[in-house]
């Protein structure tokens, strides 16, 4: 779908909410006018307004739309509001149908929420903003600052000082279609590993002795991937006794492992990382329909997902997360609805339901595989909120992302006292997170909310490669902090 811009460079603004809003139609971006299809977003300077039009026209249909603000109020933020409003209402015209999250094009609808709780707002102020300004559904907009409620509850725990450590693991037993993460697969990249963990407790350690000199603190742990628990328990017990060798973790609220694939859990890993201090694991089944999981190429099976989960409680876990994923290929709103009740069986703290992303870098893209319609994946993910909601879990954070089924969203639930922290503090950007391993992004939070990234390299082979130049940018980010303390 062709999108051209007059009087104005706001692209990124206009075009994200094209890409949610038309997500079954390819994006392009146009320099020069046309005819036929596509969408045409205009701003104008008049004597007292700046407006916003847009026109859009698709298969015969063609919607209008137009904004305005007055011109001595106009900063870019209220500019870049119009822009999307207008194209928003333009859209609906064409659609035929109001998207649940309305005008809200970004990765994380709960900003604005959380912003004006934490301003001193109401609730209901905060749902006003999101419905009356955005057009947030009334659903969405419920959802949504649930979890911002969740989010300044997690703001309150926090000092100055106080960070969160993110170490990555890019490694999995086997690549799943779905799957667009930076992880390799052991079968082809596992003669890589004990290296890649060798070079990941020298930037440990070289990170811990930067902590110790910068009085920053760790306040979360989670370790990631991949895959962690592709780690043998040895490898997993080596990197977790480097960590409290490496880092104080007096002040540490939560401990996450992300154990993940069902197939890589057995009771010398759970015991490793019950030792190493964890206080907090993932169980990530995705489903529990057999046929959908060999569908999308995961290697478990559904029972070894119970067993799998019946092995952590017999080694003291408390507090388990599980993830499933709504519109996975062939799955239907009934198996799914299925998935969500047998999770919910097992009493689970938290419960993570991510909407199917086709990405770029996902096998799946390429394939002919049935999706689930966007009408199912609605009745998949409002099902689950409502089965959750029964069942005492409450949102604590979500986040959207591009390519997704339907255009909803991923959601973090948990039941009363069992929010995963370093979700909420990484997703809302209230601290500086530091993330060693392959794939890591290190964000420095600096005043007035800007945010510097530092970027790991992705793959494995790279990560060994430039080790000394990742030690000597962890460095310079610890430069970065001191300077954003004053």
């Amino acid at each position: 779908m062709k999108l051209y811009l007059s009087g104005h460079q706001e692209r990124y603004a206009v075009e994200q909410l094209q890409m949610q809003l038309f997500g079954g139609e390819k994006s392009e971006f146009s320099e020069t006018p046309f005819t036929g299809d596509g969408a045409v977003s205009t701003l104008r300077e008049g004597a007292v307004y700046r407006t916003a039009t847009t026109v859009i026209t698709l298969r015969g249909r063609t919607g209008r739309a137009q904004c305005r603000v007055r011109k001595e109020r106009a900063d870019v933020r209220l500019t870049r509001r119009i822009l999307q409003r207008s194209y928003y209402l333009a859209a609906v015209q064409v659609l035929g149908e109001r998207p649940p999250w309305g005008a809200l094009s970004g990765v994380r609808p709960t900003k604005l929420s959380t912003k004006c709780l934490l301003e001193g707002g109401t609730r209901r102020q905060a749902e006003a903003l999101l419905r009356g300004t955005y057009f947030v559904s009334p659903e969405r907009s419920r959802l949504c600052v649930d979890a911002s409620m969740q989010t300044v509850r997690a703001a309150k725990l926090l000092a100055p000082q106080d960070l969160s450590l993110y170490i990555g693991i890019p490694f999995c037993p086997s690549r799943c279609l779905y799957c667009s993460f930076v992880s390799q697969s052991i079968e082809r990249f596992g003669a890589y590993l004990p290296e890649y963990l060798t070079c990941l407790l020298r930037e440990l350690r070289h990170t811990g002795e930067l902590l110790r000199r910068s009085g920053f603190t760790v306040r979360t742990v989670y370790m990631g991937g991949g895959t962690p628990t592709t780690l043998s328990a040895d490898q997993m017990q080596r990197l977790l006794d480097a960590l409290h060798e490496s880092v104080d973790l007096s002040r540490c609220l939560e401990f996450t492992v992300e154990a993940g694939r069902p197939d890589t859990i057995d009771r010398a890993r759970l015991r490793a990382i019950r030792r190493g201090g964890a206080t907090r694991i993932s169980i990530n089944p995705q489903t529990m329909s057999d046929r959908v999981l060999a569908a999308v190429g995961r290697r478990h099976t559904a029972a070894q997902t119970l067993e799998a989960y019946a092995l952590a409680r017999e080694e003291g876990f408390r507090d388990i997360n599980m993830d499933l994923i709504a519109g996975l290929p062939t799955d239907t709103a009934e198996e799914f609805l299925s998935s969500v009740r047998q999770v919910l069986a097992l009493e689970p703290s938290n419960v993570t339901v991510h909407t199917l992303a086709v990405k770029k870098g996902a096998e799946l893209r390429g394939m002919q595989l049935a999706l689930p319609s966007a009408q199912e994946v609605s009745a998949m993910v409002s099902g689950a909120g409502e089965m959750l909601r029964a069942a005492d879990f409450s949102p604590y954070y979500l986040y959207r992302q591009k390519y997704m089924s339907g255009s909803f969203e991923n959601t973090g639930w948990c039941r009363p006292g069992y929010p995963g922290l370093y979700n909420i503090y990484m997703m809302e950007e209230l601290h500086s997170i530091l993330s060693l391993g392959g794939g890591g992004m290190n964000k420095v939070n600096l005043p007035g909310e800007a945010l510097t990234r530092f970027h790991n390299p992705k793959y494995p082979q790279d990560y060994i490669a430039r080790i000394d130049t990742i030690l000597r940018q962890k460095d310079e980010l610890f430069d970065l902090l001191r300077e954003s303390r004053g």
